[in-house]
């Protein structure tokens, strides 16, 4: 079947590119570690990590926090997702298994695009309430001892030209070294190489539709 013209398919090569492009800039957030929204951060993250290294310097860690935002109907057999209320925890960060402490820290988040903002808002907000439980169990007052406070930046591969549902603090959004988005585009369906069950095809139409390399 054809892809309609609203669904863009994006090639790894894409995704690989838009990666390197935007590390130049990131390298300047200097980020400890990257935090990647599964699913669709992980991959891109992985990339970046490779882009970030710096000779000398300890390879980035990255940790994995999973979030859901939609419910699943495929059971159902209508194969179609239906956009969710709420946004539910799946998987997040072990604090004390990882011996991770944000606390003073730059962190990037990692995910592929953003649409609704809803999931870069939770992701956001929770992992801020994080940092100050565990600067409250040091005995650290952020108010009073701003070298401890914690920065958050975000990358994503897409920003899509749309509405918004939820919000993310003007000091993150309206710097270009906090809020790194490698492409803005049209409010169209984005299909990602991993979510693929037929990647020859998938290629095929990312390079017919020019969504494959980048030319010098």
């Amino acid at each position: 079947m054809e892809a309609g013209e609203d669904k863009q398919y994006i090639s790894y090569n894409n995704i690989h590119q838009l990666c390197q492009m935007t590390a130049e800039r990131i390298k300047l957030f200097k980020p400890d570690l990257i935090i990647a929204i599964g699913g669709g951060g992980f991959i891109p993250s992985r990339i970046l990590r490779t882009f970030l290294k710096e000779p000398g310097v300890p390879t980035i860690r990255i940790f994995a926090i999973i979030l859901s935002l939609y419910d699943d109907l495929t059971s159902a057999g209508s194969g179609v997702e239906k956009a969710g209320v709420s946004i539910k925890r799946i998987q997040w960060i072990d604090y004390e298994q990882c011996k991770l402490n944000l606390v003073g820290k730059r962190v990037l988040i990692v995910d592929e695009v953003d649409d609704t903002r809803s999931t870069l808002h939770y992701a956001l907000y929770e992992l801020e309430k994080d940092v100050a439980d565990q600067a409250k169990a040091q005995g650290i007052d952020l108010e009073q001892n701003p070298d401890y406070k914690t920065k958050f930046a975000i990358f994503v591969l897409h920003d899509k030209l749309k509405p918004k549902k939820a919000d993310l603090p003007d000091e993150i959004i309206n710097d270009k070294y906090r809020y790194f988005a490698a492409r803005t585009v049209p409010d169209k369906w984005y299909a990602y190489p991993w979510e693929s069950k037929d990647i020859v095809y998938h290629t095929k139409m990312a390079i017919k539709q020019g969504n494959d390399i980048f030319l010098p």
